[in-house]
């Protein structure tokens, strides 16, 4: 049975420690056996914004780090457990089909490929409308003696 208080969609504050400037994404939408379906919205504010209003491409790494982040601190909550930090420590490979600009709305999918000895191995995918702008796979490290998220 799913706690009243984590019902979807909910806000990645609970769930992810990033915050302003440095936080990317919005909201948590979906989630499912370590996947999930997560809202951004890119604002004119987004410190990896170009002169031209686009996000710089590489960008798209971290917004699927934080997507899996906050599915990670979802499944946390869910298991009473606390949220904890994580580290992207790698990006297997990215491809970049599009750019995304202030104002888009981008839907971000992940999940999790393998997960061994405190490392995470992600699919993602972001999409505006019914494009994929990227898609690509990044290693995280998920210590177990990190510091629950406060």
């Amino acid at each position: 049975m799913m706690k009243a208080n984590l019902s979807l969609p909910m806000s990645v504050k609970r769930l992810i420690p990033h915050r302003p400037p440095l936080l990317l994404v919005d909201r948590l939408l979906e989630f499912k056996d370590q996947s999930g379906l997560i809202e951004a919205t890119v604002m004119s504010d987004n410190i990896l914004l170009c002169d031209d209003g686009g996000i710089d491409q590489i960008a798209m790494a971290e917004l699927i780090a934080q997507s899996y982040a906050a599915v990670k601190g979802y499944d946390d909550l869910l298991h009473d457990k606390p949220v904890k930090k994580g580290f992207l420590v790698g990006i297997r490979k990215i491809h970049f089909n599009y750019r995304a600009f202030v104002g888009d709305r981008l839907l971000i999918n992940v999940s999790t490929i393998a997960s061994i000895g405190g490392f995470t191995v992600v699919e993602g995918k972001v999409m505006h409308d019914d494009d994929v702008i990227a898609s690509g796979t990044i290693k995280l490290w998920l210590p177990e003696d990190a510091q629950p998220q406060t």
